[in-house]
């Protein structure tokens, strides 16, 4: 599909699926229900002040709070109002090209960090090419991987590779692109994917924790 803003699907089917679990849900972020995770999503995207604290732990503190007055301040359906509105004129994050570069693999994995925390929950059959867009994607896992002491190739169903780590010894990851994309940004154990390598590497790996 051409020009497919992946990212603004996923935010929809995320919305609506928030909508049905209401805010009180279990989701795989550590210590967040479905409503942390969507306000953490809000906080994200129209507090410019607030967000650097989702990835400088500095900073982390005072996001925390903002998020938990927006979560205070606003009724669960007015976040999920905010939130499926997309980002406001002023946010960087509404400058064109932005949507999707930024917001299209952080909305497919908070999206399965609701749906893979139900019971009874099944991988989606994503369409190829959205597939395709996470594959490429995937180049900038090398940031969330790179301090761990293995060289780390990526391998997809067709046999497409990426080494997304340099030196160490080898491990090569099996899987979807989606299922690598949950994989590299933290979600080890629900991710369905496959180890392969020198059984050093392996297991370091396989011991390893990160978030991104």
């Amino acid at each position: 599909m051409v020009n497919q803003n992946w990212a603004r699907a996923e935010r929809r089917e995320l919305c609506a699926l928030l909508a049905e679990t209401g805010p009180d849900a279990p989701t795989l972020c550590e210590g967040w229900t479905t409503g942390d995770l969507a306000a953490h999503l809000l906080v994200r995207e129209r507090r410019p002040d607030a967000a650097p604290g989702i990835v400088v732990p500095l900073l982390a503190g005072y996001t925390e709070r903002v998020q938990q007055r927006v979560s205070k301040d606003n009724p669960f359906p007015r976040v999920l109002e905010l939130l499926r509105k997309g980002p406001p004129a002023w946010s960087p994050f509404a400058v064109p090209g932005v949507d999707a570069a930024a917001n299209t693999a952080e909305f497919f994995v908070h999206h399965e960090d609701v749906r893979r925390a139900q019971a009874g929950w099944a991988p989606r059959e994503l369409p190829a090419a959205f597939e395709d867009d996470l594959w490429r994607r995937l180049k900038l896992s090398r940031f969330a991987l790179r301090r761990l002491p293995v060289q780390i190739t990526l391998v997809e169903p067709g046999g497409q590779t990426q080494q997304v780590t340099k030196g160490g010894r080898q491990v090569r990851v099996h899987g979807l692109p989606s299922e690598l994309t949950l994989w590299a940004m933290g979600r080890k154990d629900p991710a369905r994917i496959e180890l392969t390598g020198e059984a050093e590497a392996v297991n370091v790996l396989s011991q390893a924790r990160w978030r991104m």
